[in-house]
């Protein structure tokens, strides 16, 4: 026998499916945004080109790119080109706010009194400022909080819980993923020896691979502590700095029509992206984005 099924459920399930079709539809930047102009931010991840020594993970000198070397040099313009497209009216390098070193770099560089050093502010940053005729640049980078309170502490007082957060090396270890991240550090330096530097910087920036970079903190490691030990630490040092880097980036002098390129080890942009897209003051531009443009 046939069961009919009433009207009213009918009715009752359509407006139910509408109405969940509905919320799932509603866009918040209809409130938040709405027809608002909103700066425009360009987010570069890169490896340190004069390869310093402070990263968790240190490349051999055998698998070091030498950016000096023609073959690199010409890839630099590509690279440069491609960024361009962005055409940034501002930008924000991993250096501290008295940045006034760097623009001294700069001017020096630019009155052929000297050449630029290997990193990666002076081959792109200030390539692209000369380009776009800027003049400042804006060293944003920041110091974390658990460094803060270890500076200032007071020595004659009993040890703290955040002193022994200090000592807890976090990043790293000998288990299985830690291990893994490992082979995956020493495949990316064979990468970039055999790939041009824009397609290591699209590889790089890419959302799998800046997703995977920041897990490394999380998955395995000194992060799995007894206690809480791992994630305070993470949080007090590694994501507070970003968290102040991007206050600093907030703090710039900028107006709705500013198009802002923050240039960083690729370790700080997975976590200043997730910032810039939570936030409804920026519009965030993604780094393969700007294939399509001229």
């Amino acid at each position: 026998m046939t069961r009919l099924v009433p009207l009213f459920a009918i009715i009752t399930l359509v407006a139910s499916g509408s109405l969940a079709q509905s919320a799932r539809s509603f866009d918040p930047d209809s409130i938040l945004v709405g027809n608002r102009t909103l700066p425009k931010v360009l987010l570069v991840g890169t490896w340190h080109f004069d390869y310093p020594g402070l990263d968790a993970h240190l490349t051999t000198e055998q698998e070091r790119v030498n950016i000096f070397s023609e073959k690199r040099q010409a890839e630099l313009q590509e690279l440069v080109q491609y960024i361009a497209r962005f055409r940034p009216t501002k930008i924000a390098v991993e250096g501290g706010q008295n940045s006034g070193y760097l623009i001294r770099r700069y001017e020096r560089w630019k009155k052929g009194t000297h050449p630029l050093r290997a990193s990666e502010i002076d081959q792109i940053a200030f390539r692209l400022m000369d380009q776009f005729s800027l003049d400042t640049l804006y060293g944003v980078d920041a110091y974390p909080l658990l460094l803060e309170l270890s500076d200032t502490r007071d020595t004659t007082r009993p040890f703290q819980y955040t002193d022994a957060l200090l000592e807890r090396h976090y990043f790293g270890g000998d288990d299985p993923v830690s291990k893994r991240y490992t082979e995956y550090y020493r495949f990316q330096d064979r990468f970039r020896l055999t790939h041009t530097l824009l397609e290591n910087f699209l590889m790089m920036n890419s959302e799998k691979a800046l997703d995977r970079g920041f897990g490394s903190y999380i998955a395995g490691g000194q992060f799995e502590s007894d206690q809480f030990e791992g994630p305070d630490a993470l949080s007090m040092f590694w994501m507070n700095r970003n968290l102040r880097i991007f206050k600093n980036i907030k703090s710039i002098d900028y107006t709705e029509n500013d198009r802002i390129l923050v240039l960083f080890g690729s370790g700080h942009i997975s976590i200043l992206r997730y910032f810039f897209n939570c936030s409804p003051e920026f519009d965030l531009i993604e780094f393969d984005q700007l294939t399509g443009m001229e």
